[in-house]
Parts: C-alpha cells; sequence; structure tokens
C-alpha cells in the first residue's frame, strides 16, 4: 500500500528554509497536487520524496516504513517510484517502443513479456500507430505521453510529476489534463502532482495542498479549496476574487466601509469572531441588475446589495468579465456575469450575493 506520510519535514539551502515543518498524509491511490508559485517549496518537496534530497528534519514515510529522515535515506532507484519531469526527458536516439521499454529492461522479464507490457500502454495512451516514430517528429503532447507511459509501464507504487505540462501551449495543456486524470482513474497508483497552475491542480486531484513559504496553509478537495479557502492568500492564489477587508461583529456580520454593513460566512479556523480580517468573495457568485425593484426584491431575501456604476465591461463570449465602482466606498468589484444580458460602462448598477459566498478569510 501506499500510503505516503510526511511529518514536521524541513529541508534548509544556506540559512533559508525551502520546506519547513511540512505536515501532509496521501491515502493509498489517492491523486494529490503540491499548488503554490515559484520558490513555495513545492519542487524541493517533491524532490525529497523521490529520494534525490536528504532532510535536515522530519521524515517521510511509504506503507509504515521510513524512506528520509536526517538519518536514513532509501536511495531513488529502491523508491519504487516513478518522475516524470517538465522536460520529458524523452531519448531522441530511440523510438517510442523503446522509449517506454527502457525502465523494464532491468525487470528481468522476457522479451515478449516486455513487448506485451510496451504494446498495452501505447494503446492506452492512444500511441500504437507511432511506435517506431522518434522524439523528433513527435509534437509536445505526444512526448509527454510517451513520458506517463514510460512511467507508468513498470508499475510504480508511487507516481511523481513535476509541473509535466507547463512546456505545452494551452490546447494542449488543457487536453492532458484531462488525460492524465483519465490514466489515474485507469491505474489508481498513488499520485504526487506538482504545480503552479490552479486550472491543473483543479482537474486532476483528488485534493490539493496549497503551499506558501514552505509550509502548506490549506488542504482539501478543489471545490472546498475553491470555495471555502481559508487565508487571503489561497482566496487570492487559487481562482479569482474580490478581498474586502473589515471588522467583524460576532462572526455572521462585517462591517466593510462606512454606512456598510454585510451578511458573511464565518471562518471557524479565526481565533476570534470579532475584529479585523477579510472576505473573499468570487467574481462569478455576483448577480447584476440595473433595476433598482429586482434589487430590492433579492435584499428581502438576504442578498447582500452593493451599488455603483460600470467602470469597465470586457466581453469574451461565453462571459462578461466588469469592474464595478462602489463610490463613494473605496474599493470596486470585479464581476463575471452572463453574455446575454450586457451593461454599458457609466451605467448604474446593482451587484448582489448572498452571505454564505462572502466567506471570511484570515488576512495572511
Amino acid at each position: 500500500m501506499a500510503i505516503v506520510s510526511i511529518r514536521g519535514l524541513t529541508k534548509k539551502f544556506t540559512d533559508a528554509a525551502a520546506v519547513d515543518d511540512l505536515h501532509l498524509e496521501i491515502a493509498d491511490g489517492e491523486f494529490v497536487s503540491l499548488l503554490g508559485p515559484s520558490g513555495c517549496g513545492k519542487t524541493t518537496t517533491l524532490r525529497l520524496i523521490a529520494g534525490f534530497l536528504q532532510p535536515d528534519a522530519g521524515e517521510i514515510c511509504v506503507g509504515g516504513g521510513v524512506i528520509s529522515s536526517p538519518s536514513h535515506l532509501v536511495p531513488p532507484e529502491r523508491r519504487n517510484m516513478s518522475m516524470i519531469f517538465q522536460s520529458y526527458a524523452v531519448w531522441p536516439h530511440m523510438t517510442v517502443a523503446q522509449n517506454v521499454a527502457y525502465g523494464l529492461k532491468f525487470k528481468k522479464l522476457t522479451k515478449q513479456q516486455i513487448d506485451a507490457k510496451v504494446t498495452k500502454l501505447l494503446g492506452v495512451v492512444h500511441l500504437s500507430e507511432l511506435k517506431d516514430r522518434y522524439s523528433s517528429e513527435l509534437s509536445g503532447g505526444q512526448q509527454q505521453r510517451v513520458a506517463l507511459a514510460r512511467a507508468l509501464v513498470v508499475e510504480p507504487q508511487i507516481l511523481l510529476m513535476d509541473e509535466p505540462l507547463s512546456n505545452l501551449d494551452a490546447n494542449l495543456r488543457e487536453e492532458m489534463r484531462f488525460e492524465i486524470r483519465r490514466l489515474h482513474e485507469e491505474f489508481g497508483i498513488t499520485t504526487v502532482y506538482v504545480t503552479h497552475d490552479q486550472s491543473e491542480a483543479m482537474a486532476t486531484s483528488d485534493r490539493i495542498a496549497v503551499l506558501d513559504r514552505g509550509q502548506i496553509v490549506q488542504v482539501g478537495r478543489p471545490a472546498e479549496i475553491f470555495d471555502r479557502p481559508k487565508t487571503r492568500f489561497v482566496a487570492e492564489f487559487v481562482g479569482k476574487a474580490n478581498i474586502l477587508s473589515g471588522r467583524l461583529d460576532g462572526g455572521s456580520r462585517m462591517q466593510i466601509a462606512e454606512r456598510l454593513e454585510i451578511g458573511v460566512m464565518p471562518n471557524p479556523d479565526l481565533a476570534s469572531t470579532t475584529g479585523e480580517a477579510a472576505i473573499c468573495l468570487r467574481p462569478h457568485n455576483i448577480v447584476l441588475t440595473a433595476v433598482q425593484s429586482e434589487a430590492e426584491t433579492l435584499a428581502r431575501q438576504d442578498y447582500n446589495v452593493f451599488s455603483g456604476v460600470v467602470q469597465r465591461r470586457i466581453y469574451f463570449g461565453e462571459s462578461a468579465d466588469y469592474t464595478i465602482d462602489l463610490a463613494p466606498h473605496p474599493f470596486t468589484l470585479r464581476v463575471v456575469g452572463s453574455p446575454s444580458k450586457l451593461y454599458d460602462k457609466g451605467q448604474r448598477i446593482f451587484a448582489l450575493a448572498r452571505p454564505e459566498h462572502c466567506v471570511v478569510v484570515s488576512n495572511h
């Protein structure tokens, strides 16, 4: 069973901690993404799991056995893990079939057994017709499929992926996200995936661990991370967000400007239900109307009501992106609205949001 336990993991370079007292439990067969900006420690964490680095403190266990600690390090080749790198690392002098078969040479299998496994994996990743081609004849997406097949054919206990889609164009990245998820559902291998792209993490993962400055600041399922961020950092990094600062009064009400109080969704992780905090309000959770009677009707249904003027509108086809100036209050709202009803720049508007969509987050 590939149950991964990371306890108090720390790795320093000179005096700075790239990974700082990190704790994470990964279940057997689970797909977990390490998500965060450059320099947050996610790739260092992956390299520690792979055995390329030795921790300064803490330990990594797989199936109950310690594989990394300051005094003990199982070498990478004995960890039964496969790693896929950002650069694909496809051998240019080998064909697709030879690349996929490479790791099987060390498994003491017959040529017939190797051929059977390679044929099966090439079918799974839709590369059967390209088995005799060299990497120079492949697209970036095809090379990434070769890397996936080569990693999977050896039947690893754990699959590690370090930003594997960052070199692909936007359309290929989207296609490969779904491909990676499909392969995970087919093989069920415990997977740790490093990315700075929240869309990749949302599309592929069972759970997401958001990292900031070497520490995990929130772990949860994609919907939980997006809909219920715990901190301002998570709210701003994962998706678009309006962050409004204010003062909590008992947990369910917040004063965000003079003569403007709104209902909010409390944060059980905050030490106090009173005092300075912030709310995360996602742009797509805001309803727009130019009709005052409609706004008043929704207000009676406990919607928070903001009144303002359309400062900017950008049309994207499937949606319209607005900036609403809420003067005299000193802030604006970003709103993603339906293209079926468009509002013009300078138009007076009401922006409304349910209290449960105004999620209280800590200010750090």
